[in-house]
């Protein structure tokens, strides 16, 4: 009997998340708690899709697909509305959506398609810092959690200051704070794009050789 893989209880959480986001989204402009909730919640979500794949013996590349679109959707979404909020500063966020996007959905994709791996393609695991990124669940869950710390700050900050500590407002002494990791992420999703540009463009070449020595 075929599974139903759209059913699979990862994808379930999924489609949660993509509910709840869009719940978020309609609410973004004028009720921050409501659409402050519905984000983090879809955001906290993510952990458990995962885990859940882990559990059930159900991950997919159809999941993890879902799970990437969801995440890159829901920043760009949020990235929108601040360019709403701050025109001024609209340029910065139009780069953030791209470089988020486009990247992640390259290198995505090049993974995808590599197949069997070879020595030709790029590797940014033999790299210290990114060996660290990419096998520290720890390091990549801060990273992440800074970014969307930061845009969520900057969200919040068009309502309110938040609480104050010792005369220092909490939402901005985050946004501050997480500014350079959000900078950094997007640092290294650009090298991530250029190395998926790379090893497709070695993808490419193979091929080509192949199609030349057969007609040959």
């Amino acid at each position: 009997m075929t599974e139903n893989i759209f059913l699979f209880i990862p994808n379930l959480i999924g489609y949660a998340r993509i509910i709840l986001m869009i719940i978020s989204f309609y609410f973004m402009p004028y009720n921050y708690i409501v659409s402050s909730w519905c984000y983090i919640i879809s955001g906290l979500l993510d952990a458990f899709d995962g885990y859940a794949a882990r559990c059930f013996n159900q991950s997919t590349k159809f999941g993890a697909m879902l799970d990437q679109l969801t995440d890159r959707c829901g920043t760009a979404g949020l990235c929108v509305t601040l360019c709403y909020f701050y025109p001024k500063y609209m340029f910065f966020f139009q780069l953030s959506i791209v470089i988020d996007i486009a990247c992640h959905w390259i290198y995505f994709h090049s993974v995808t398609l590599q197949g069997k791996r070879s020595h030709k393609f790029i590797d940014l695991s033999g790299n210290p810092v990114m060996r660290i990124y990419y096998t520290s669940k720890l390091v990549l869950f801060f990273m992440c959690a800074c970014n969307e710390a930061f845009y969520a700050s900057l969200y919040l900050l068009h309502f309110t200051k938040g609480p104050i500590i010792s005369n220092v407002s909490l939402f901005e002494a985050i946004c501050y704070g997480t500014a350079p990791f959000a900078i950094l992420k997007s640092l290294i999703s650009l090298i991530h794009g250029y190395v998926a540009c790379c090893n497709m463009v070695i993808i490419d070449a193979g091929e080509r050789e192949k199609e030349s020595l057969k007609n040959n």
